[in-house]
């Protein structure tokens, strides 16, 4: 077990000169699928859209594929190398060429391969909600309708010929090599009963338009860097090495389970199934491009601005596409070139050090430009005189990894047939992210298509005038004369699909027809209940416990240990044994929980605890002691009684665990607790109070209300227990909890003061990375 959610092969920090893999510790992953942080970046490409006919078949055909996928180590060592040889060749190397292979599921993929729902249906304003509907039945929130309806779409419209379950990406460098690998994968599919719904073509565009989409500008500037994966600036470490301006966002943002950018006031990090560790949500979508529609545009827009004297007379029809897009077709910057293109200037055409603070009513570069519009950087304020936001966090929450490439032959107004007006052409747009409602979503439906963003302007900004829906936006160069322009929309959607790009490991789980973690129910739980050693908490650097679990319907206890420090590196101390070596517990065969006497934790040498268990479906308690010293002696102080001799359990038939109130241990001469329980199949919690002195009076301070209450327990319909994390109780008045529920646990923080805000710190894990309570005895 380990709290940090980047992989153990290292951890993040000061960058050195030479970054090592334990600075770098995401380029070394092999679980982590090629693609999302390490790009493809081949010339020539293609998508498979894959229906299942039989489920047994098509898990031995990804029997098969898993070790043909890409890895992020296998692409990223790849890159490096191909990177270094051509700065010493000055041009791209000879005879080095790779072909990668990626796999992602729908949603209905993913339940045709295991027989079941990956998971229970989800809130529609939820990443899985978006995943589990798809976007057919979104296309209204993501503006296609009309032209971009799903029934006009080439793909992903589940029409007749069958859903789409799978999308198989083939990359290679050459088209002999993209060819041999196509045709490979097409025999295979036959062999397995699985057919290609639609298969999508994509290249890199030719000679001087290598590196730029069919309306002529760059691609690609803007992508982010990742922490733990891209090598931080020595001079400013928010920044990628040798890329200004790109800044490095957490790994988490594209990758699922690692650390997210704060949420803290949107709702809190995204919460997803403990199988999504190491994977990303994928979304495609084939947007068709009128090339000569969209520049016939521009010229028309440039009549009217100088008719009505709002542009001078010599700008041209170049001057003023460039102020839509926000970039040169070089992909130079308007905001640093706003006069003239620097075409052959490649430091200008990389430059993503852009800033829009000193323009923020878009004077220079519009508010409705697509550079704007997709990212607006440091330039977002609420309202004309406010502060902008900061880019960390609001800014950085909103990113995408895009690893997109056009299709179909660039344009050419002499050729009649493929190249000409009429020939499909435009960009296969392709994203990798951990929230498809907070990040894709949101970027389309409420920066891209939305003309009041920027918010609360005199005047509204208006839609993106490049690939946004058609619209009105509003040219106001100098403040003085705003003018109305009129955009019909040239960028149309032709297909669009939601899939989830797993990890290795779970893509090995997929092939044997599950998912990690999915069959783990609370009879098999790692671990019922945590009693802590008395006299051994954070002894030496580590804290000891006794854990107590179910094993073939028989409760054993094992002893483990938690390290302080970041890592919390967990250890099996003592292997399992019957809890009858438990003088204090005889009789008793289903433990519930431990509860320790608030006011009698080591006096004279013992602590006093609570013991509730249940026998024939009834909950009792009975008292005992734990000594201090090598053999913990521990003694039967009272007989099991019932609960109901509770006062504040009164209604209450089972209690599933208390949580301490942090800040309210023995206030007043009394402490509170957050006491859960089980009623009618729905988990709640009460707040009762237990008072110091040999009557231990306890009181219910507060009635039952749904765990939902707590943010932090977000997507958690039963909570086994909570364990507090042994170093970081009330520091800086916030305690931290691990939470465990199902196979799955999460860690969580509580503030003291009257609010107790609560929030998820670390999202759910499979609780296999616990050593100490999965490894064997």
């Amino acid at each position: 077990m380990t709290t940090q959610t980047t992989p153990t092969t290292g951890t993040t920090g000061t960058p050195a000169e030479r970054p090592s893999s334990t600075d770098l510790p995401l380029r070394e992953s092999d679980d982590i699928r090629g693609d999302v942080l390490a790009g493809f970046k081949k010339d020539q490409m293609v998508l498979l859209f894959l229906t299942f006919e039989d489920g047994a078949k098509a898990r031995t055909w990804l029997q098969q594929l898993t070790p043909r996928i890409a890895t992020t180590r296998q692409v990223a060592t790849f890159n490096k190398a191909f990177s270094e040889a051509r700065q010493r060749s000055g041009g791209d190397p000879t005879g080095m060429r790779a072909t990668w292979l990626g796999i992602s599921f729908t949603y209905q993929g993913l339940e045709t391969l295991t027989g079941r729902p990956p998971y229970p249906p989800a809130p529609l304003e939820t990443a899985l909600g978006a995943f589990q509907q798809g976007p057919v039945a979104r296309a209204e929130r993501l503006g296609d309708k009309g032209q971009n309806s799903p029934s006009k779409w080439i793909f992903g419209n589940n029409r007749s010929e069958g859903r789409i379950h799978a999308v198989l990406t083939v990359a290679a460098d050459t088209v002999e090599d993209l060819q041999a690998a196509v045709r490979e994968q097409r025999e295979a599919a036959v062999a397995f009963q699985i057919s290609v719904i639609f298969q999508q073509d994509c290249a890199t565009l030719p000679g001087t338009r290598r590196g730029k989409e069919h309306f002529g500008f760059k691609d690609g500037v803007s992508e982010p860097g990742v922490r733990g994966f891209d090598e931080p600036d020595p001079l400013r470490p928010e920044w990628v090495k040798g890329h200004p301006g790109t800044r490095l966002i957490p790994a988490g943002e594209f990758v699922c389970g690692h650390p997210q950018v704060d949420r803290a006031d949107i709702g809190g990090p995204t919460v997803l199934p403990s199988w999504t560790f190491n994977g990303s949500f994928h979304v495609v979508r084939r947007l068709g491009q009128d090339v000569p529609g969209w520049w016939a545009q521009v010229s028309r827009q440039l009549t009217i601005l100088k008719n009505k004297k709002a542009v001078d007379e010599d700008v041209s029809v170049e001057w003023l596409a460039a102020r839509l897009v926000g970039r040169w077709r070089s992909g130079t910057p308007v905001a640093k070139c706003p006069a003239a293109d620097t075409p052959f200037n490649t430091v200008a055409s990389n430059d993503n050090d852009i800033s829009f603070g000193n323009d923020l009513d878009g004077r220079l570069t519009p508010l409705f430009s697509h550079l704007r519009k997709t990212n607006p950087r440091d330039g977002l304020a609420e309202k004309p005189g406010d502060q902008p936001f900061p880019e960390d966090p609001v800014m950085d929450r909103r990113r995408i990894m895009r690893r997109g490439s056009p299709y179909g032959h660039p344009f050419d107004p002499a050729v009649e047939g493929p190249g000409g007006p009429d020939s499909p052409r435009g960009l296969l747009f392709v994203s990798y992210q951990t929230d498809l409602f907070s990040q894709f979503e949101f970027i389309q439906k409420s920066w891209i298509d939305d003309p009041n963003f920027p918010p609360n302007r005199a005047q509204l900004p208006g839609p993106d005038a490049m690939v946004g829906a058609a619209g009105t936006v509003t040219w106001d160069q100098d403040g003085s004369n705003a003018v109305p322009l009129s955009f019909q929309q040239f960028v149309k959607t032709e297909g669009a699909v939601y899939a989830f790009a797993p990890s290795v490991t779970t893509l090995r789980a997929l092939g044997e027809g599950r998912l990690p973690d999915q069959d783990q129910t609370e009879p098999g739980q790692p671990v019922d209940t945590f009693l802590p050693y008395p006299d051994m908490q954070r002894a030496n650097g580590k804290s000891w416990y006794w854990a107590f679990r179910t094993v073939g319907g028989k409760q054993v206890y094992r002893v483990i240990s938690i390290a302080d420090g970041s890592q919390h590196t967990d250890v099996l101390e003592r292997a399992d044994g019957p809890i009858s070596r438990w003088q204090s517990l005889a009789g008793v065969t289903s433990l519930d929980f431990f509860l320790p006497y608030p006011d009698m934790q080591r006096v004279g040498g013992k602590s006093w605890n609570w013991v509730f268990h249940s026998v024939d479906g009834q909950q009792l308690y009975r008292v005992v002691t734990v000594a201090d010293g090598t053999q913990h002696t521990d003694v039967l102080e009272r007989a099991d009684g019932p609960i109901s001799r509770w006062q504040s359990l009164r209604g209450v038939t089972k209690v599933d665990f208390l949580l301490p109130v942090p800040d309210m241990q023995r206030k007043n001469g009394k402490s509170w607790y957050w006491l859960f329980h089980t009623r009618d199949g729905d988990q709640l919690f009460r707040v009762i109070s237990i008072a110091d002195g040999t009557q231990h009076t306890d009181l219910l301070e507060q009635g039952d209300a749904r765990i939902s209450e707590f943010s932090c327990f977000s997507g958690i319909t039963r909570i086994t227990t909570v364990l507090p994390v042994p170093d970081q109780q009330r520091v800086n008045g916030v305690s931290a909890y691990w939470v465990f529920h199902g196979g799955q646990y999460r860690m969580i923080s509580i503030a003291d003061g009257s609010a107790h805000e609560d929030r998820i710190v670390e999202p759910d894990r499979p609780v296999s990375r616990w050593k100490s309570l999965t490894q064997n005895s």
